[in-house]
Parts: structure tokens; sequence; C-alpha cells
């Protein structure tokens, strides 16, 4: 038996429940597949979830304070990739 099989992961919702527009809990950072299967995952799937949830954050607020800075670096759409031709353009 692991540790973290000991312990119950508590929900990280905030009650907080809005999607972004990155399909992520404006509230607790959870996709929605990790918030409707939460009570079906084990501890260390849960804790793991939770472990993606704090870098999704972090990620966010970087990319906060970068745009705050006026850092475009950060601010780039990977949803949409660029050809190499649109850089001749």
């Amino acid at each position: 038996m692991e540790q973290s099989e000991l312990f119950e992961a508590p929900s990280p919702c905030i009650g907080v429940c809005e999607n972004s527009p990155k399909g992520f809990c404006k509230g607790c950072m959870r996709s929605r597949d990790e918030r409707f299967g939460w009570h079906d995952m084990n501890t260390g799937e849960q804790l793991q979830v939770m472990k993606l949830c704090a870098r999704r954050y972090q990620r966010m607020m970087e990319r906060r304070r970068a745009k705050g800075k006026g850092d475009i670096n950060l601010e780039l759409n990977f949803a949409q990739p660029q050809s190499p031709q649109s850089d001749l353009l």
C-alpha cells in the first residue's frame, strides 16, 4: 500500500464552476473529464490531477503577468499552428 492510499484527497472545487475558453474550470482548473471523473479516481490519481491543476494555475498567472508587461511571447495561440510561409507574408 502506498502512502497516498492512506489519505483521502480533498476535492479542489472552490464553488466557482465556470469554464474558461480552454475548457478548464475557472475555480479549480480541472478539465471537464477530471471534474466528472473525480469520484471514480483513486487517491493517487486525484493527487496527480491536483498537481496538474497547480501547474495550470501557475501558467495562467505567468501569462497574466507577461500580458501586463506587454510580453507577447507567452500569448502565442498554440491551437492554430502557423505555416512556415506565414513568416514570409
